[in-house]
């Protein structure tokens, strides 16, 4: 047996390894997206393709990333030293095909030990659209470029025509190159530090601690579980609409059943599947269930393959949270992750209300925008997302304009974007009054502001413009987002799913929601409120609308 601090050391050292993988790939970069962003994910995987441990990088990335190690060991039939794996196939183990992941043996003495992967979004991989989202897709092959496992690198040599393919099918091939090869250096850098971590212990006593760590894992998570009510708790929360093409409400149903050392999660009744990027495919809906599972369990516990064998999850082909090829899938990833973290936080809430927060902005708003730039003559291609409120939690407020739940990016400086690309960011504020009132309130959205200096073709991408964030105990609901352009002083109010054309002088405005409040807001202290005020988070009519007794 391995002895518990060996076990801890290793496990540590892994975690930090997968931390020095994202340093290495954001500081070789070349997009803003992966360079200031952050829009990256690195994991440590055993020979099985059991995740042993990651960095604090993306969510709806890192729970999704066992299935596609599998599907790709599965898939290749020789995997050798010096070879890496890229992959980006949705319905394979990925979440959308702006993602690519990348995938590294580590061989030790002629065994294999383990696998390093990194997943980075990429801001163009073809596709109807620059930024390859668009709001308006009908199927798969509008989003980009697709590709199977396919072996980048052979033997330790890169393959250049395979990388020349993927790099022709961009608008921005460049950048593309750039951002693969700092993909292929984060691998290398990762499997240096564990063969000598494995060289320090030797592999029979690294083996036997990656098994122990999955093990242990496993057991405090169903401690974690053996606590809670033996129950069952349902929940149903709604995505606005799939766009143009799927004007009408989709509905996201959970129930959650909790055993002694298991948890099941069952999403069959969901709609089913439908002709827009909305469609989440089965790794998404894993995903984003291991997230909202991981909320509510001790945070000591290790992020793990281990970690998430008490829960089983059930889904329905065809449906809107498994969808099959060749439905479009580019939302599921960003969209409809958020809402299965709402719709099981909303049956949770029902059972164990005191750590359960309201639900925050509910969207990631994407934004990817591009065209040709008079300053050089060349195509560009822009993506981002932006922060909301989060929601309030008992005993304290929500956080102003933050990234949530299935997202956990950086924004990309106002400064970056300018010097970039033709475009000047008039306003970035929080939005003032669109927190949920409550006795802890909502956090606040943001208002972000784009001018075009030249032609640009942009596609939107957003939710909870019709399906407020809710609140919980009394809490009221987050403002509803919103977009508009501005074109020759006309104000137009625009579709949360779409593409449009801007021409020079045409503003975008993003409004982003606001998060839940949590509590009643008769209960909210004055001195809060009139902290609120001073900081102009909220106005004096929003003050006397819902807090009257405490402003008068």
């Amino acid at each position: 047996m391995v002895d518990i601090i060996t076990m801890e050391i290793i496990q540590s050292s892994l975690e930090y390894i997968a931390e020095e993988m994202g340093i290495v790939l954001r500081n070789s970069a070349y997009s803003p997206n992966i360079k200031e962003r952050m829009d990256h994910s690195c994991a440590i995987f055993d020979a099985k393709g059991q995740m042993l441990a990651h960095a604090e990088h993306i969510p709806v990335h890192l729970g999704a990333m066992p299935m596609a190690v599998r599907e790709t060991i599965k898939m290749v039939e020789t995997i050798n030293e010096g070879d890496m794996i890229l992959v980006n196939d949705p319905y394979m183990g990925g979440t959308h095909l702006p993602d690519l992941t990348l995938i590294a043996p580590i061989y030790y003495g002629h065994k294999l030990a383990g696998f390093v992967v990194n997943r980075a979004h990429h801001s163009d991989i073809g596709g109807k659209t620059p930024g390859s989202m668009p709001g308006n897709a009908m199927e798969l092959y509008e989003e980009g470029l697709i590709i199977p496992p396919t072996k980048l690198v052979r033997m330790g040599e890169i393959n250049k025509e395979i990388l020349n393919l993927i790099i022709a099918n961009s608008r921005t091939p460049k950048i593309r190159r750039g951002d693969i090869l700092a993909q292929v250096a984060a691998n290398i850098r990762g499997i240096e530090r564990v063969k000598k971590i494995v060289e320090k212990y030797g592999l029979p006593v690294f083996m036997e601690a990656t098994e122990e760590i999955l093990s242990y894992s496993e057991k405090l998570a169903r401690s974690e579980i053996s606590k809670m009510p033996r129950t069952t708790c349902e929940a149903t929360d709604y995505l606005d609409d799939g766009g143009e093409r799927w004007n009408k409400p989709i509905k996201i149903h959970v129930k959650i059943e909790i055993q002694d050392k298991d948890i099941i999660f069952d999403f069959r009744n969901s709609d089913d599947q439908i002709p827009s990027p909305l469609n989440a495919t089965r790794a998404v809906t894993i995903s984003a269930t291991y997230f909202a599972f991981k909320c509510i369990i001790d945070q000591n516990i290790p992020s793990n393959d281990g970690t998430y064998r008490p829960l089983k999850i059930l889904t329905r082909k065809g449906s809107i949270l498994d969808a099959q090829k060749p439905y479009p899938v580019s939302g599921g990833n960003v969209e409809t992750s958020q809402r299965i973290v709402d719709v099981i936080f909303k049956a949770l809430s029902k059972i164990i209300p005191e750590i359960i927060p309201a639900a925050s902005q509910g969207t990631m708003n994407n934004i990817s925008f591009g065209g040709i730039d008079p300053r050089t003559g060349k195509t560009f291609s822009f993506y981002e997302t932006i922060g909301g409120g989060s929601g309030a939690r008992p005993g304290m407020d929500g956080v102003d304009g933050v990234h949530s739940n299935m997202t956990n990016t950086m924004n990309t400086p106002i400064e970056e974007i300018e010097r970039q690309y033709p475009i000047m960011i008039l306003e970035y504020s929080l939005r003032q009054d669109s927190c949920g009132a409550g006795k802890w309130r909502g956090g606040l959205g943001i208002i972000r502001k784009y001018k075009a200096l030249a032609p640009i073709r942009v596609s939107l991408m957003g939710e909870r413009h019709k399906y407020a964030p809710w609140g919980l105990e009394g809490g009221l609901p987050g403002a509803l987002g919103e977009y508009v352009v501005v074109k020759d002083n006309n104000y137009i109010k625009i579709s949360s799913k779409t593409t449009i054309e801007l021409q020079p002088g045409d503003i975008l405005i993003i409004k982003t929601p606001g998060g839940g409040g949590y509590g009643h807001p008769k209960d909210r202290t004055k001195e809060l409120i009139l902290c609120d005020l001073e900081d102009q988070k909220i106005s004096r009519d929003y003050a006397e609308r819902y807090y009257v007794a405490k402003t008068t």
